[in-house]
């Protein structure tokens, strides 16, 4: 399949762009590597599918990813994507898939939070992400927004160095509990959205809700040490994603057991940036 990917050296994109060329497609990237950036038009002639992941914000922050300019934040995010969905409908894409945020569901209490509930944003970022998807929605073709969890794994996806330094520095830790997916599940997922015969319009991808002094006492486990852990947070309003449609179609994401096992290369990662 010949498939365009914008964001493919991001966060996300690049694990995509790494399982797009595994599964044997043919992958255009749009960047600016290309001549390519979000809020011009793209030329998606003769392309099957579409994946949409790039965003535009200010380093290292997605909600307040604004900065000080959220009108050229809308422009790029919101506008650019409007406009990227209706270059795919003109050239007769099949298929869009669009990275989304579990940041649509923030104005939602806690529980369980199903793959087709409404968006309910309740910042600047999920109203874009939603305006976004919402505009997908109304276009005559396959789409489906991708509502992410926080994501973590190796290269630029290690968010964790400043807690693993101040953890190895005995600095005090501010309790708090998340919900996660590795970036290689998440891009797992949206290869078999993109093979699955009748994708929904909305998916959930989340795996596991993790708590700081959990995953910190994983660290001590892999160095031996007993350093102090921050207090177990409370959970008790925090709304997880329920994934159904894609466990039942045969997504298995790695679990704690597979982020246990990942420790000693984040935590080398963490200490050699």
């Amino acid at each position: 399949m010949r498939v365009a990917l914008t964001g493919a050296t991001g966060i996300v994109g690049g694990f995509v762009h790494t399982a797009l060329r595994a599964a044997g497609h043919r992958v255009t990237t749009l960047d600016r590597q290309s001549g390519w950036r979000l809020g011009q038009n793209a030329d998606l002639t003769g392309q099957d599918a579409l994946i949409h992941c790039a965003f535009a914000h200010a380093p290292g922050l997605y909600r307040g990813g604004e900065g000080d300019d959220p009108d050229a934040f809308i422009a790029a995010n919101l506008q650019g994507s409007r406009m990227l969905f209706d270059d795919a409908h003109r050239a007769g894409v099949g298929r869009v898939l669009f990275l989304s945020s579990r940041a649509v569901h923030d104005g939602h209490g806690p529980g369980l939070l199903p793959d087709d509930l409404p968006a309910l944003p309740a910042n600047l970022y999920g109203r874009v992400k939603a305006g976004a998807e919402a505009h997908l929605a109304a276009l005559p073709l396959a789409g489906c927004a991708i509502r992410a969890t926080g994501v973590y794994g190796p290269g630029p996806a290690m968010k964790w160095g400043p807690l693993f330094r101040d953890h190895l520095a005995r600095r005090p830790i501010a309790p708090r509990i998340g919900t996660e997916v590795h970036a290689a599940d998440l891009a797992a997922a949206i290869i078999l959205l993109l093979d699955h015969p009748r994708p929904p319009a909305t998916v959930n991808v989340s795996d596991i809700a993790l708590d700081r002094a959990e995953l910190l006492g994983m660290v001590n486990e892999h160095l031996g040490r007993a350093l102090p852990l921050p207090d177990p947070a409370d959970g008790s309003a925090l709304g997880r994603l329920d994934c159904t449609f894609l466990r039942r179609a045969g997504w298995q994401p790695r679990g704690m057991d597979g982020l246990r096992r990942e420790i000693p290369d984040l935590l080398d990662a963490a200490t050699n940036l």
